[in-house]
């Protein structure tokens, strides 16, 4: 709807509350529960901000939505769902075993948050961890594959990005630097065997906290992180 012609960024509002109500008057489905055993997926921004004119379906359809953050006033914890940003990539994902990881951390991104300037600021001269401010001249690939035990996670314009799917799928464990975040199928993954969730607030403590997390359980991280693709590919 956004690159429709006939819509566009400021009529997709309109639009779906005129398509909710014309849906309702010609078939019994939506009727039946006020919507509520109905959902709707939305990864982008715009896509979540579609039922603000629709305020019956923003309360009771279910959304289905990556930037699930609990401050959201368009995202209801425990009635709305949180799911994964990810780029699709085909086939089995490249492994590194975790002996051949010696830097400790990697970040790359825009500096669009505070986050990511309070990280980038604190961390960018350290000798262990590899900090880039935007694009890199190196595949992106490479750096998440060969050298890094711990990929960084940190906010910028929404509490969501694909770099969690991007570290997972090569074997990185994930560092989470997003606080309030709503973490993806929380109800069903146990995000603390696979990664390491940190507040914004100790981004000054933050090499201290990896540092102390003993050889053996970031193996046991990373192999669960490995694990997790496994299963995934498996499920497809």
């Amino acid at each position: 709807m956004r690159n429709d012609k006939r819509v566009g960024v400021g009529g997709i509002q309109d639009f779906v509350k005129e398509y909710v109500v014309e849906i309702s008057e010609k078939y019994p489905y939506w009727n039946r529960s006020g919507g509520a055993d109905h959902f709707y997926v939305a990864c982008h921004s715009i896509g979540r901000s579609a039922m603000e004119k629709a305020i019956h379906v923003k309360l009771n359809a279910i959304q289905v939505v990556c930037s699930s953050s609990y401050f959201l006033s368009g995202y209801l914890p425990h009635k709305d769902a949180s799911i994964p940003q990810i780029w699709p990539r085909k086939g089995p994902s490249p492994t590194n075993a975790p002996s051949r990881r010696k830097k400790l951390a990697f970040f790359a991104g825009a500096m669009n948050s505070r986050v990511r300037e309070n990280f980038v600021k604190t961390w960018n001269n350290d000798s262990e961890t590899m900090v880039h401010r935007g694009s890199m001249k190196t595949p992106y690939s490479e750096a998440l594959l060969n050298s890094n035990k711990y990929c960084i996670h940190a906010k910028g314009f929404e509490i969501n990005t694909a770099r969690i799917g991007d570290a997972l799928y090569y074997g990185c464990v994930p560092v989470i630097l997003a606080d309030h975040y709503d973490l993806p199928y929380a109800d069903i993954l146990n995000w603390e065997s696979f990664s390491v969730i940190v507040s914004s607030f100790d981004i000054p403590k933050l090499k201290q906290i990896l540092q102390a997390i003993e050889y053996h359980h970031y193996v046991k991280l990373q192999n669960n992180v490995m694990k997790q693709i496994a299963s995934t590919f498996e499920a497809t």
